[in-house]
């Protein structure tokens, strides 16, 4: 078997790590600047590669003629993308004896798109898992090889579950790609009317709102945990949400509940109870930590911007 292998975040290591043996190449996006430096950094899936002695490349477009040609000359069996981040062309599949499959993460036609993890952690579901498919020219529309479903923790973060998720699609390659290139795999269309859409997620989406309730809000943590990382955007500062809790409290939208054990506020319905989180430009500290310091008592009715 003869694979490359198309991925870029966290999600697609398992899977490469699972069909390395096979692997004649290894595809991810190019270096991009990371953290207050802002240097430039290797994806998931490149450091992965150089790890276990693969070769990779990093084209800035992976749809252009010269890239293209340079995977057809390795005479590929097939296509595994995971995560990847960009669009095959239609030449770019048709360069593999069997084309593109990709490791989805979602049950599809549900979540079509870019963030099916984070959206689904959105939407409050409680259930999700990994499909296998065919790739075609439209954004994950091709015909399904197998799904595999998984129930959702009602705590769950995104970082959590996508790691579930990772192991479960790593055990789903090796299962069902001696199948996809001997024939016997099945193969089955997508019900196009069910479809809905994951589109990739905007930082600015990651910011809690007092307005909301407690439970679409901690849905909203839980969904940007730990990337692109839940906040509040106070009067007094950007605050970075790095453990949560639903609370059964109650009050103005806003109100400070209590501080101990922890920093507990109440939105719409609800409240939420802040125990761990990163004032701008400084530590990680515990909500109570950051109460004390910012002397806030129950009563208090923090201001968004």
């Amino acid at each position: 078997m003869r694979i490359v292998f198309f991925g870029t975040a966290e999600f697609a290591v398992p899977a490469l790590r699972a069909v390395a043996p096979d692997a004649v190449l290894v595809v991810s996006q190019p270096d991009r600047p990371c953290g207050r430096g802002m240097r430039l950094q290797c994806s998931p899936v490149k450091q992965a590669a150089d790890e276990l002695g693969l070769p990779s490349q990093c084209p800035e477009k992976c749809r252009s003629a010269e890239f293209v040609e340079c995977v057809r000359g390795l005479n590929p069996d097939v296509l595994l993308v995971a995560a990847y981040g960009q669009i095959l062309s239609q030449d770019l599949l048709d360069s593999a004896r069997l084309g593109g499959i990709n490791l989805h993460g979602s049950i599809l036609p549900e979540y079509r798109g870019a963030a099916p993890i984070q959206r689904c952690l959105l939407d409050g579901r409680s259930k999700t898992g990994v499909t296998v498919m065919h790739m075609d020219r439209g954004m994950d529309t091709g015909d399904v090889v197998a799904f595999e479903e998984v129930d959702i923790g009602p705590d769950e973060t995104y970082g959590e579950l996508q790691c579930r998720l990772a192991a479960l699609a790593a055990k789903m390659a090796r299962k069902w790609l001696p199948r996809i290139l001997d024939g016997s795999a099945p193969r089955t269309p997508q019900d196009h009317s069910k479809a809905t859409y994951a589109p990739k997620v905007l930082k600015g989406e990651a910011c809690l709102s007092f307005s909301r309730s407690a439970r679409q809000e901690y849905n909203r943590y839980r969904a940007f945990t730990p990337s692109p990382g839940a906040c509040l955007m106070l009067e007094s500062g950007n605050v970075k949400i790095s453990r949560a809790a639903l609370s059964d409290g109650q009050g103005e939208p806003g109100e400070v509940l209590g501080t101990s054990p922890n920093l507990t506020i109440a939105f719409e319905s609800g409240a939420i109870e802040f125990i761990e989180i990163q004032p701008e430009g400084k530590k990680r500290m515990s909500g109570r930590d950051y109460a004390n310091g910012a002397r806030l008592k129950p009563g208090v009715v923090l201001k968004e911007l």
